[in-house]
């Protein structure tokens, strides 16, 4: 799908999205329980239709009501194998691959776009480790069986994502555990987020350093009612506008959160004061937003960038690419992006949205000052799926061709 967006004001009052992140958390946490849990203000992006998809795969029970979600959990070590399909989520992937192990049966874990593409390096040495059966082909990742808790060594410059896979099911392994994180750690927060959803369903997660967790063997889920707070992954596109000067407001997150991307509002307060060095390792989600508001305004030095190699597309490369069309001059080393004040203009060639939902989502906040066009708009459904309706309804001007 291709978008027009014309230059015009946008105003008005938006309410965050329900969080992508805490919504994986508390539907698998509901999918392991014994009973019936209940999940409200839920939002039907890709990625969380693949981890229902994924949790049905396991046996759990779904049923979908408006934004609410009820689920009858499962025991995956009950699971007799069978298919996973992940779509294009990376954290589906990664969270589901330790529940899988729990079972002695086959799984086959698959998906498209560069889903296969991502690390994977942790599992399979794991899997190594604990005898675990673990082949990746051209399919996707086959596995068996064989987690039985122990100590686990990680790296901790991956990706968070596999220490919330383990965190998931090590709990469920007769034997205690523990995790041990090398080196630095980057995304902690999201590690905080998986920890505080664990708690909500009984399981009991005991951090005795800041990069150690100790995890105590036959815990059981217990059933609940919980509601997604707002996401400021998210909430970041749309207070972006805001700060391009439109009257825009977002509601709806909460105060007391915890994911690491709510950083994003002292990021761009000092964004419009002048051109900050900015510390991404802990949020990459934002590198793009941040790229396309600081061409806009005074410039950013970037650092911790490495990861954005490994996203749905090269997310720095990319953004290089495209804010470079509105005459954005950038350049890009190893963990490192420095976007340099310019002036910019509209942008003579269409864009490309690399089939990354959050780089389409920076383009159409440029695209709201100088206008423009951009390809493959349909990328934002993997998380904000209603994006271009709620930007409408506030002013945007957007045409859209092909499908949707």
């Amino acid at each position: 799908m291709l978008v027009e967006i014309k230059p015009g004001a946008v105003t008005g009052r938006i309410k965050a999205p329900p969080s992508k992140s805490m919504a994986h958390r508390l539907l698998i946490c509901a999918g392991l329980c014994e009973g019936e849990s209940t999940i409200k203000n839920v939002a039907y992006s890709e990625d969380i239709l693949a981890t229902l998809d994924c949790l049905e795969a396991l046996g759990a029970k779904v049923k979908k009501d408006g934004d609410t979600v009820i689920i009858r959990g499962t025991d995956p070590k009950s699971f007799s194998g069978g298919a996973f399909s992940c779509r294009e989520s990376g954290s589906t992937l990664r969270f589901f691959i330790p529940l899988a192990m729990l079972a002695k049966g086959r799984s086959l874990f698959m998906g498209y776009g560069r889903l296969m593409e991502r690390p994977m390096e942790i599992y399979e040495r794991l899997a190594e480790e604990k005898g675990i059966y673990y082949e990746k082909a051209d399919e996707g990742i086959s596995l068996s069986g064989g987690l039985d808790g122990g100590e686990f060594s990680l790296r901790g410059d991956v990706s968070s994502q596999f220490v919330t896979g383990l965190l998931f099911a090590l709990p469920l392994c007769e034997r205690d555990s523990r995790i041990i994180l090398t080196g630095k750690t980057e995304s902690l927060g999201y590690i905080d987020m998986t920890v505080d959803a664990l708690s909500r369903f009984g399981i009991d997660i005991k951090r005795e350093k800041e990069n150690e967790f100790y995890i105590k063997g036959s815990q059981s889920y217990k059933a609940g009612s919980f509601t997604v707070e707002g996401d400021c992954s998210n909430a970041a596109f749309l207070d972006a506008f805001g700060l391009l000067g439109n009257r825009l407001e977002v509601e709806g997150l909460s105060q007391e959160t915890l994911q690491g991307d709510s950083i994003y509002k002292k990021y761009f307060e000092l964004l419009e004061c002048g051109a900050p060095t900015l510390d991404v390792s802990q949020c990459p989600d934002l590198a793009p937003v941040l790229m396309a508001l600081a061409a806009a305004l005074n410039g950013v030095t970037l650092t911790g960038t490495r990861r954005l190699k490994i996203k749905e597309s090269d997310r720095g490369e990319v953004m290089k690419q495209e804010i470079s069309k509105f005459g954005a001059v950038v350049e890009a080393d190893e963990d490192e992006i420095r976007v340099f004040k310019a002036e910019l203009h509209s942008p003579r060639e269409v864009l490309s949205g690399h089939n990354d939902h959050r780089v389409v989502m920076s383009l159409a906040v440029l695209c709201s000052v100088y206008g423009g066009a951009v390809e493959g708009a349909e990328a934002v459904k993997k998380s904000y799926p209603d994006f271009f309706e709620v930007m409408k309804k506030a002013g945007l001007e957007v045409t859209e061709y092909g499908d949707k």
